[in-house]
């Protein structure tokens, strides 16, 4: 055989293996997240029958911050949260105004109707509830959650309570140096600082498996320079989220990775802030699935991201530097 035919051969194998694995990408990853018309409003204390429309994160923000709290199945550790939240919110010296808006990710134990109980305990308060009609995954109710947000800063935080909600105003104040105006910034919440301390320490072996083999992944992927991608803790400016969560694709538990390489895309500036934090108890996580399931999504964000099929909205104004790192 030829040189000329070898060559004819070896390109023909490279075509076909290439367009075998864009044609694996393509039926791997996820499809479109789909809004249906009911999830476009929400119940509340003051509707609790009769339920209004969402706010949209295309209009002008009308409070300083919204709260998103996703929840599946969260009857149980959801009051103790929400009240923990509240109690914060009302004391802090940043005097700020907010909406929490719980968005119930097709949940079966009733956490939608247990929300609106509890929102009539905090007649103070603006607490809007949503239901998703079937279960999205966290990544899923986050993304609706944002997207439907008034704040002209937006925070995620778990419904399990792990994360001490008055670490709130360190993210902010880290936000007002990173993006000050009102400009385009994230500040992640970290539990980096707690590696060697007892929070982590005695929690289940399993668990530490997979956080140092994601870690080790996470450096593969381009985002090892955020030390703790996971923590539920996010703090947006209305401006990112406007360019990042419309562009979000992936529904599933790991989507916190696709937000922050969207970020870097962008060159919107990330800090990362020391938080206090505590496992709690009722973790829907099944460690061996989700391994294998945010092996196989970080494959695919990084993927899509790489040949451009994924990306965040351009800006129509100046772009930022790249991630800042604080640790204050």
């Amino acid at each position: 055989m030829d040189t000329e035919t070898i060559l004819y051969w070896g390109a023909s194998a490279l075509v076909g293996l290439f367009t075998a694995l864009y044609a694996a990408l393509v039926l791997w990853s996820p499809p479109a997240i789909v809004t249906h018309d009911s999830e476009k409003k929400y119940r509340s204390r003051q509707h609790p029958k009769t339920p209004q429309p969402l706010s949209s994160l295309s209009d002008p923000s009308t409070v300083d911050l919204t709260v998103v709290i996703p929840a599946f199945n969260e009857t149980e550790r959801l009051p103790d949260m929400l009240a923990s939240t509240i109690d914060h919110l009302r004391a802090t010296p940043l005097k700020l105004s907010y909406e929490i808006l719980i968005v119930d990710d097709g949940s079966t134990d009733g956490t939608a109707d247990a929300s609106l109980k509890l929102a009539a305990q905090y007649p103070d308060s603006d607490i809007r509830v949503v239901k998703l009609e079937q279960n999205l995954g966290k990544g899923g109710a986050v993304r609706h959650g944002m997207l439907y947000s008034s704040g002209e800063r937006l925070l995620m935080v778990d419904a399990d309570g792990a994360s001490r909600f008055m670490d709130l105003d360190a993210l902010m104040k880290a936000m007002d140096k990173i993006g000050p105006n009102n400009a385009p910034a994230i500040t992640v919440g970290s539990r980096a600082h707690l590696v060697k301390t007892e929070a982590v320490v005695k929690r289940s072996l399993l668990r530490n498996i997979l956080m140092y083999g994601l870690h080790t992944i996470l450096r593969i992927v381009g985002v090892g320079h955020i030390r703790d991608t996971q923590c539920g803790f996010k703090l947006f400016s209305r401006q990112a989220a406007r360019h990042i969560f419309p562009a979000q694709h992936l529904p599933t538990w790991i989507f916190d990775v696709e937000l922050l390489l969207l970020a870097k895309q962008l060159g919107i500036p990330v800090a990362e802030v020391p938080i206090e934090w505590h496992e709690v108890p009722g973790s829907k996580l099944n460690v061996f699935t989700a391994s294998l399931q945010m092996l196989r999504d970080l494959l695919i964000v990084r993927a899509n991201l790489l040949l451009g099929r994924w990306k965040g909205l351009s800006f129509t104004f100046a772009v930022f530097p790249r991630e800042l790192k604080l640790f204050l």
